[in-house]
């Protein structure tokens, strides 16, 4: 297990490799499709980016004695951020995505030439998830966007994930899609003959 500590920098993430288990304590940063699409159209947070983690999540978020408390926070499917993450993975300086699903060529690029990783989230733990945010420190668009979609700036303790895109050019994706394509290519000259 990899302990994923603030200050994310690029040599803490090109030490990163498929198939590492990390743990990640410090500040991220949630947005979904509106966020990217925002972010990638010029929008302009009151907060930095650089050298921070997004995480493709809608969290449940509620108020309890004036302080929000996050209730559940899944991951939500990354590759609808496909269209916006690669150029914001470059223009804002992120060192990490963390989302379910994988994504696509062109954010596997990005994160190889920007020193960017790609962590999966497990899909269904929303609630366990949740227990790793250890306090909402801001949220910004919550009027813009709604609550789903707003940007929660999270403090997270020992939150789990897995490495399955790096910054040398690996993606586990694209090696599962590969032997999968190559499975049913076999299987289909099977029944074929």
């Amino acid at each position: 297990m990899y302990q994923l500590q603030a200050p994310f920098s690029e040599e803490k993430i090109r030490a990163l490799k498929v198939g590492d288990m990390v743990e990640v304590t410090g500040i991220i940063y949630t947005g979904r499709d509106a966020v990217h699409k925002w972010l990638h159209d010029g929008g302009e947070p009151p907060f930095s980016f650089r050298d921070g983690i997004i995480y493709h999540c809608g969290p449940v978020v509620v108020k309890e004695k004036d302080k929000w408390v996050v209730k559940a926070a899944g991951p939500t499917t990354s590759i609808r951020e496909e269209p916006y993450q690669a150029d914001i993975i470059q223009n804002m300086g992120l060192r990490a995505v963390i989302g379910k699903g994988g994504m696509g060529e062109k954010t596997r690029q990005a994160c190889q030439k920007f020193g960017c990783v790609y962590l999966h989230a497990i899909g269904g733990a929303a609630q366990v998830l949740a227990e790793c945010i250890k306090e909402v420190v801001d949220v910004y668009g919550y009027e813009q966007f709604g609550s789903p979609e707003a940007i929660w700036q999270l403090n997270v303790v020992n939150f789990p994930a897995v490495v399955t895109i790096d910054s040398h050019g690996e993606s586990l994706h694209k090696e599962v899609e590969a032997a999968s394509s190559a499975k049913l290519a076999e299987v289909l000259g099977r029944i074929t003959k």
